[in-house]
């Protein structure tokens, strides 16, 4: 789909759609059967705007990059396809790995800057005790 995602690897076959508008306003659209058919009683629509830190890294123990957002799907969504050049895209931090959810913007900066203030082994150790697996977070978060 042009201007949106379409995701139908998602389990029990689920899909989701998020539209360009959509996806600018952090509100994903997702449909609980893979039918075209767009049935009130199949739709369940979830608001992802809320302030959060996260870590991207490009493998286990690999190169870490310590963000901040109010929309994570979309902030990792652009991390993952480039969309920005920078840090991650240079780096090929591609992997959600951790994420924390704050009722205000401050809160979540204040953590950004405590987390990155910390050493490098804080870090692992702060992945390590909520992903121990390193596995992409993305679907998780996909998946609200």
């Amino acid at each position: 789909m042009r201007n949106g995602l379409l995701r139908r690897n998602a389990p029990r076959n689920d899909v989701w759609f998020l539209s360009s508008r959509a996806f600018e306003e952090g509100v994903a659209i997702y449909f609980l059967s893979k039918s075209t058919e767009i049935k009130p009683d199949k739709v369940k629509i979830v608001i992802m705007k809320q302030p959060c830190i996260y870590i991207m890294a490009n493998k286990r123990y690999g190169t870490l990059y310590t963000g901040v957002s109010s929309n994570l799907l979309k902030r990792v969504y652009e991390h993952k396809n480039n969309i920005h050049k920078g840090f991650t895209s240079k780096y090929c931090c591609n992997f959600l790995v951790y994420y924390e959810f704050f009722e205000i913007m401050i809160s979540a900066i204040q953590r950004e800057k405590q987390i990155k203030s910390g050493s490098r082994n804080d870090k692992l150790k702060l992945i390590d005790s909520t992903n121990s697996e390193w596995i992409d977070l993305y679907s998780e978060i996909a998946r609200f």
